[in-house]
């Protein structure tokens, strides 16, 4: 069951009588993304989730940003480890009800106990990486995981503001995502996990990519191209809601 226009707005919508676990502030966000054939991202999902389309073309992004002020819903936020730096490979896939969702690849992180956190508690696949990251004249970032020499590059500004998408834009479809989809493989169960925000104030962006290893660390065959689609957000604040496992017929046999 393909997602519905009603069903993608329903998630931009506050999740109803559930109070969100943790607060996060989500700052100075690059989202490039390329096409890719379906096809080929459907054969890396698993069971239960399928890729979502826009047009007929599948995207795979990456999205270079700066997490601030993380805390739970009853704490401080904690110096030293409630700011620290992000960089996800991500595509977009629906479940069996027709809930579309992003799907993560990768999370690197330079804060080892998120990292670590994450992958536990929240069977997401973080990594272990040094990120730097300066702002000037615009934002220099540099990502590289923990064990390679190979690292990611952008250098990127904001230009001029855009008008919020539509829902039936391709920025729409890329970027207002409220759901996220994990999958713990010992157990080979499907996760979901809500978040609510504002709508993206999206910007134009000039930037550069001087390197881009996150893609075919992810399996992929790096692209050979420029971006087919490029956006900037200054920010939003950010409520996180407790991961759920899903409970589905595809899950029943095939969690």
């Amino acid at each position: 069951m393909h997602p519905s226009s009603e069903k993608r707005l329903e998630l931009c919508r506050r999740p109803e009588n559930r109070r969100p676990v943790m607060y996060q502030k989500w700052k100075d966000l690059l989202f490039v993304h390329w096409e890719f054939d379906p096809a080929v991202i459907q054969k890396t999902l698993p069971h239960g989730l399928t890729v979502d389309t826009f047009e007929g073309k599948a995207y795979l992004g990456v999205v270079p940003f700066f997490m601030c002020d993380i805390r739970p819903r009853c704490c401080p936020a904690i110096p030293g480890i409630s700011n620290f730096l992000e960089m996800n490979v991500r595509t977009y896939v629906f479940d069996d009800r027709g809930t579309p969702g992003v799907w993560f690849y990768s999370l690197d992180a330079n804060q080892r106990l998120v990292v670590r956190t994450a992958r536990r508690f929240f069977h997401l696949p973080y990594f272990d990486a040094t990120i730097r990251a300066t702002k000037k004249d615009g934002i220099s970032y540099e990502c590289r995981r923990r064990n390679s020499i190979d690292s990611s590059c952008f250098e990127y500004r904001a230009t001029g503001e855009l008008e919020r998408p539509t829902p039936d834009s391709l920025e729409f479809f890329l970027v207002e995502r409220y759901l996220l989809f994990a999958h713990d493989r010992k157990r080979d169960k499907l996760y979901s996990g809500r978040v609510h925000h504002s709508p993206y104030p999206l910007r134009r962006v000039e930037f550069e990519i001087k390197q881009e290893a996150a893609i075919g660390q992810s399996g992929f065959d790096p692209p050979d191209r420029a971006p087919d689609h490029a956006v900037m957000s200054h920010g939003v604040d950010v409520d996180i809601f407790a991961i759920r496992a899903l409970n589905s017929s595809a899950n029943t046999s095939h969690p």
